[in-house]
């Protein structure tokens, strides 16, 4: 399995350092609360909630 973070900088409102930090940050500490089974997939928001991306575990044949 694959896990990606995908996060369109130009989509981040503010500084992209920030709030990329700022997405990482938040998505390390809620990992051990998750089930990551392929397919899974979250959308990922900066701090004024705009989505920015996506997290998504995917069958490494799948890329």
């Amino acid at each position: 399995m694959r896990f990606v973070i995908d996060i369109d900088l130009d989509a981040v409102t503010g500084s992209p350092e920030e709030e990329v930090g700022r997405i990482l940050r938040y998505w390390a500490g809620a990992l051990k609360q998750m089930q990551l089974g392929a397919g899974t997939e979250l959308e990922l928001m900066d701090s004024t909630y705009t989505p920015v991306g996506h997290l998504r575990v995917t069958d490494a044949a799948a890329g």
